[in-house]
């Protein structure tokens, strides 16, 4: 290419033939580019600065003129574009590089939402004029399913619609009201595709997860995020205005109103919770990226024990509490015969530690029991009621019938709990 012939700019060969007086700024204007000349004199044809700018002007369109001319041509490697336009040209597609769409890679957001997709049902809840709305995950072929309590807990006509769209009518088998839990049973179905549960024990903090449900009646949707913390003490107050409270997963993958009972689950695909509950802020009830899951380990246990006797069961300490004021749990009363009795607890003593997890709250402190299973050994942290003195209490739990969420007299807890359950009103009751 030479200076006369393509790269030429048009504006440098107009140049050539505009006067001095066109080039000339007037007194009292200004360039958005270089701004209000100094004085009247750099205004001047003859002023060197002004022949400089000229020599800028004609090296900026030169520029302007190469660009078009390098886009054409990368333009011109996916398509050739016709002179003045054609109307009958042909866009051409092409296939994803970094793999195909339809199989998806283990490890990948969707991968794990194609799998788990399968197993994943929404739940409707008719009762009168009202309605809920949740989801669930299909434990077994012929159709046991888990979700929350507070889903079905209403004791309307349950409908489940499958993940091909196919309807079928339920009943509840079980409910744990301390976990928030319930187990329903699909009338009439066979060869369902059960989910595949996978352990919250190994869990890390920042692990990728995946949330699915029908968040507003949009059913089968998906959302990805992280775990953003564990051993999470959730405590939300149930409709009989008992506080349920467990050792919950925090998460910032989006939960809304009819995510309730649905899978969360790592990028294999696997169960690791069920989402329950959420903290809003002020008055938004909608998701603001903290979100709470039951660990699938707890959820597994109770399901299995549902399943099999209709009733779940919960692990037992024995005592009654309050928050003290060193940021532990005074204990204020001890059941006769309890575990704790058996252990050596006595009222106006101080628990500060179950296991590793150090317990601020009496809500805290049944989180934490609430983690383990009925009948397993765990190791408590004790001190006198000024929080000195600490010792070490091997406690057996016992094990009683979950009938009704767990009893707090905290002072604290009277107050209404920050977290709640997602709004999982029918979209034609909101």
């Amino acid at each position: 290419m030479t200076a006369s012939g393509a790269g030429e700019s048009p504006e440098s060969r107009d140049d050539a033939k505009r006067t001095p007086e066109q080039d000339t700024v007037p007194a009292g204007s200004f360039s958005p580019v270089s701004g209000p000349p100094p004085n009247a004199s750099s205004a001047d044809p003859g002023n060197p600065r002004t022949a400089e700018r000229r020599r800028w002007k004609g090296a900026i369109a030169v520029a302007l003129a190469a660009g078009l001319i390098g886009g054409a041509v990368g333009v011109g490697g996916g398509m050739l574009l016709a002179d003045g336009g054609n109307s009958n040209m042909t866009l051409s597609q092409h296939d994803p590089i970094t793999g195909t769409q339809i199989s998806a890679q283990t490890g990948t957001v969707q991968y794990a939402a194609g799998k788990a997709s399968s197993s994943t049902v929404d739940i409707s809840v008719r009762s009168g004029r009202s309605g809920t709305e949740g989801t669930g995950v299909v434990l077994t072929s012929d159709g046991y399913v888990l979700t929350n309590n507070h889903v079905v807990a209403s004791g309307g006509a349950i409908s489940v619609t499958l993940p091909d769209g196919t309807k079928k009518t339920a009943t509840v088998v079980g409910t744990s009201p301390s976990y928030d839990l319930a187990v329903i049973k699909l009338d009439s179905v066979e060869g369902l595709t059960a989910a595949e549960l996978g352990k919250s024990s190994t869990l890390t903090v920042g692990q990728p997860v995946v949330a699915i449900g029908s968040p507003l009646g949009l059913e089968g949707t998906v959302t990805s995020g992280i775990i953003s913390a564990l051993n999470r003490t959730v405590e939300v107050e149930g409709d009989n205005g008992q506080a349920v409270i467990y050792n919950g997963i925090q998460t910032d993958a989006s939960i809304n109103s009819g995510n309730s009972g649905g899978p969360l689950v790592n990028l294999d695909g696997q169960v690791i919770g069920i989402n329950s509950s959420i903290l809003p802020s002020g008055s938004s009830s909608g998701n603001i990226g903290l979100g709470f899951a039951i660990p699938i380990d707890t959820a597994s246990r109770v399901a299995n024990e549902l399943i099999k006797a209709g009733v779940a069961t919960k692990p037992q300490l024995g005592v009654t509490g309050t928050d003290s004021q060193s940021g532990a749990v005074t204990v204020s009363s001890v059941v006769v015969g309890s575990p704790a009795e058996q252990a050596g607890l006595k009222a106006g003593e101080t628990i500060v530690k179950v296991g590793n997890h150090t317990v601020s709250s009496f809500s805290d402190l049944v989180a934490q029991i609430s983690a383990n299973t009925p009948g397993s050994k765990i190791s408590l942290t004790v001190a006198d009621s000024q929080g000195g003195n600490q010792r070490q209490v091997e406690v057996t739990l016992g094990s009683q019938q979950d009938k009704a969420a767990e009893t707090v007299e905290d002072g604290d807890t009277q107050q209404q709990s920050p977290f709640m359950w997602p709004n999982d009103l029918l979209p034609g009751d909101r």
